[in-house]
């Protein structure tokens, strides 16, 4: 085994929104459970992970620890033993080097997203890391690992199109916004209704730089006040709608009814006077199609963005296996690293034990010789063990990485007795 590094996760692919809500972390949670993990179950290389669609957590152990970290969290969030033996079957476990590895890989580069190629995950793994390494829980595999994913996700953007466009309908939404309103300076823009995905497209105008003048308006008023909280965004009374879709240029509707709630009797009132763009997120459709015959107004609705995602989505999947070509090479060559850190104790062992042989042979014969000679043969010999270790350390690195590390280094240590060696000179 390379490393003992294994993975806990409960992820959208079997568990339900519902118990995601329940197991999710923020930032101050995740601080705390990295240092109940650390400090009451003494877990090493560790990385919690907590979006809107995972809770994960990786470690290092020779054991499974996983009954006791799903304890942990359960005590954490304030679950109840019945809650914890409900919860056990979704999450997955993986035990072995290989496939928390992969895992890990595959979450960080986005193959393992709700929306494959995910541009968000990439940066929530990089502030996980920021906390192990804050916490003191990461070790040097760890740090090893998480630069590697980091590299590998640098190539995979510059040498892929997995990123390329928006494959999701929200994302999509706001792309197609921002096309829109190149051209507008400071463009104001207004959502109407909180479906779920007016909802997603609210998170990802308050994440953008690019519009500071986003207001949303809904019937509830509390919904929208919680929304609004959450992006940073402001609130329209739902009483002082028509005001606020003359002052927009961009108006989202994401309105669940049964009939269209903008008429074109409606938009024809707010008196165009330039371009304003009305983009329809409702199924049924929440914009009559006659709007668009009222001048100055476009009409975009969910199929010509869902088109839109629809390709970029077929863009990135044909990158996939590219994407995983690219994850093979570094998984490849993080086992490289991992077998030269297993035979590492192996050459330290080595060198101390020649080292000692050189020593005690000085030793014998220092009497005979002066300060200058014995300082010369000093010199002499540690040059000869140098130049011979050197070579000798990089065909057994070369044998390790092509044959069965740990057998090798087993049959080694038992060939030279070299566990009754000092691990340093």
């Amino acid at each position: 085994m390379l490393h003992p590094f294994k993975a806990i996760s409960l992820s959208f692919k079997k568990t339900p929104l519902a118990i995601r809500e329940l197991i999710a972390l923020d930032e101050t949670a995740c601080r705390h459970f990295l240092h109940t993990l650390h400090h009451d179950l003494g877990l090493s290389d560790l990385l919690v992970l907590s979006t809107c669609n995972r809770t994960e957590v990786y470690y290092a152990s020779e054991r499974d620890h996983s009954p006791a970290i799903i304890e942990a969290l359960a005590q954490l969030k304030g679950l109840t033993d019945t809650d914890i033996t409900e919860y056990y079957p979704y999450f997955d476990l993986l035990n072995t080097y290989e496939e928390a590895v992969q895992h890990l890989f595959e979450v960080a580069m986005g193959l393992d997203a709700q929306v494959v190629g995910d541009l968000q995950i990439s940066n929530q793994v990089k502030m996980a890391y920021q906390w192990s390494a804050d916490a003191d829980a990461a070790g040097p595999f760890l740090h090893r690992l998480l630069h590697t994913v980091f590299f590998t996700n640098k190539r995979v953007q510059q040498e892929t199109s997995f990123r390329d466009g928006a494959a999701s309908t929200a994302y999509a939404a706001l792309e197609l916004v921002e096309e829109l309103t190149a051209d507008v300076a400071n463009p104001r823009v207004l959502v109407v209704g909180l479906g779920e995905i007016g909802a997603d497209v609210c998170r990802h105008l308050g994440d953008s730089k690019v519009f500071q003048n986003v207001t949303i308006c809904n019937r509830t008023r509390s919904k929208a006040d919680a929304l609004a909280q959450e992006c940073g965004l402001q609130v329209l009374d739902f009483e002082r709608l028509v005001e606020g879709l003359k002052d927009a240029d961009v108006i989202i509707s994401s309105i669940a009814r049964d009939e269209p709630f903008f008429t074109r009797e409606l938009v024809e009132r707010l008196e165009v006077l330039s371009y304003k763009f009305f983009i329809d997120l409702s199924v049924p459709r929440s914009i009559a199609s006659e709007v668009e015959q009222v001048p100055g107004v476009l009409v975009y609705n969910i199929d010509a963005i869902q088109s839109k995602a629809s390709a970029a989505l077929e863009q990135r999947l044909a990158a996939v296996p590219h994407v995983r070509a690219i994850i093979a090479e570094s998984i490849a060559g993080l086992a490289d690293w991992a077998k030269d850190m297993l035979v590492s104790p192996l050459i330290q062992r080595m060198k101390a034990g020649l080292e000692q042989l050189r020593q005690e042979e000085l030793d014998r014969h220092q009497k005979k010789l002066s300060a200058e000679e014995a300082k010369r043969l000093d010199d002499i010999t540690r040059n000869l063990m140098q130049k011979v270790l050197k070579q000798r350390v990089l065909q057994l690195k070369a044998v390790c990485r092509r044959e069965d590390a740990e057998q090798l280094i087993d049959v080694l240590s038992e060939l030279f007795d070299l566990e009754k060696q000092p691990t340093s000179a």
